[in-house]
């Protein structure tokens, strides 16, 4: 009895070994090659880092890449392009590592989020990690009621990420709620990030060595099995990025309604309004990828306008005050809460210079109107020229070289183009014929 218990017994063992032999053999396997698509994502967190993922990640589906690795350096940036990053990461079809390097690098503020949703993710010597407080744009602490509800709704955000990847989920909710940062070494300690690696091909090196998790399977390989492809980004991203940074799009808006004042200020100028447009559609472009505010939008649009009409409307002053006013409260809410935005400085620097020169043109227009007049406006009588364009109750002529207000002599008007003649002059508007 007792040699049928023992026989049962080794009996079961085997069948037990055997199974465990098979579970094992079923979920790790070494594979004969590994294919993985490098993608470079450094500088400030925008929309044109998510278009550079989602394009990665395509081409990474359709090359079959087994794996897309991420090395990371980043100061951080925009709240938004970060969530859409995290989403990325955390629901691609193939698995998305990544490594903070190299030395000197850095994963701060979004970055952290960015890493601790990797599958894998390692740092190199040298590297940092952290200071995920979110700020307001300008750099500064938000106000207590909103500082509250955005770092509740971060610190809820990273500590689901951190939990789902078996990170440290206290240290993580600290590097929100403090702002605390670490180095890599402590970062390994603590279980921030899963090793430490020298290069890519480090990281791969251990990788290969620990196992990564494909498909539901956890696949180990060996370094001379990988074979790397680097992600291009092409000529597109680098004019993106360049484009998307909101201080780069405000400079070309503003830019653009400055070369639009000067060529309605002086028509036939060209140049300032073929620029101008240009810079507006542009930074307009721009503006309707980022996350921009309309009110913002609409107040800078309405100072450029309310300056424009300072040379028509006699206000001493008045409309261009309301224009100042209206670009600066314009300037301060043009971007929502979440996005790096435009430094306080900027602001004033850029608000009072474009005020400056358009004074500046406002002056010079209108000094030039009054020394034409005191002159003496009978000397435009029986100068010829011609029409150029009809506004409202008058017509823009050129005469002598210069943009005259004017009215014919019998109140007809006359299409652009047309030759005319000065017959009269009254003030500041010359009274024309149309040339037989």
């Amino acid at each position: 009895m007792h040699g049928l218990n023992r026989g049962s017994c080794f009996i079961y063992c085997l069948i037990i070994i055997a199974m465990l032999i098979t579970f094992t053999v079923g979920s790790l396997y070494s594979a004969d090659k590994v294919s993985v698509l490098l993608v470079e994502l450094q500088g400030g967190i925008s929309p044109a880092q998510v278009h550079l993922l989602e394009d990665a990640l395509g081409q990474a589906d359709d090359d079959d890449h087994d794996l897309l690795l991420l090395r990371l350096d980043t100061p951080g940036g925009s709240g938004i392009s970060m969530r859409d990053l995290v989403k990325l990461i955390m629901n691609s079809n193939i698995p998305v590592c990544v490594w903070v390097g190299p030395e000197g690098a850095h994963a701060a503020s979004a970055g952290a989020y960015i890493t601790a949703a990797a599958q894998v993710a390692a740092m190199a010597p040298g590297t940092s990690i952290g200071a995920a407080t979110p700020v307001s744009p300008s750099g500064e602490e938000l106000p207590e009621t909103m500082s509250k509800k955005v770092v509740g709704d971060m610190v809820s955000l990273i500590k689901g990420i951190a939990r789902k990847r078996g990170h440290n989920v206290e240290w993580y909710a600290k590097s929100v709620l403090e702002g605390v940062s670490v180095d890599a070494q402590d970062a390994v300690t603590l279980n921030v990030v899963d090793f430490m690696a020298l290069s890519i091909d480090d990281f791969l090196e251990q990788l290969g060595a620990r196992g990564l998790l494909i498909g539901g399977v956890k696949v180990r390989f060996l370094k001379d099995t990988v074979i790397v492809s680097k992600f291009d980004p092409g000529f597109r991203y680098s004019v993106l990025s360049w484009l998307l940074d909101p201080q780069v799009a405000y400079f070309l808006l503003l830019g653009g309604m400055l070369g639009l004042f000067f060529e309605f200020s002086h028509p036939g100028a060209i140049v300032p309004g073929v620029v101008g447009a240009f810079c507006l559609v542009t930074g307009l472009y721009a503006m309707s990828i980022l996350p921009t505010n309309a009110a913002g939008l609409i107040l800078l649009l309405l100072g450029a306008v309310l300056f424009l009409l300072e040379i028509f409307i006699v206000s001493y002053g008045l409309l261009s005050l309301a224009a100042v006013i209206s670009l600066f409260i314009g300037s301060l809410v043009l971007f929502r809460e979440g996005t790096p935005g435009i430094p306080m400085a900027t602001i004033l620097g850029t608000v009072l210079g474009f005020s400056v020169l358009v004074g500046i043109v406002l002056y010079l227009i209108t000094k030039s109107q009054i020394l034409r007049s005191g002159v003496g406006m009978e000397t435009m009588i029986g100068l010829e020229g011609e029409v150029l364009d009809i506004k409202g109750e008058r017509m823009k002529v050129r005469v002598r070289g210069e943009i005259w207000n004017a009215e014919a002599e019998d109140k007809t008007f006359f299409e652009p183009g047309t030759a005319i003649k000065v017959v009269q002059a009254h003030g500041l508007t010359l009274i024309i014929v149309k040339m037989s």
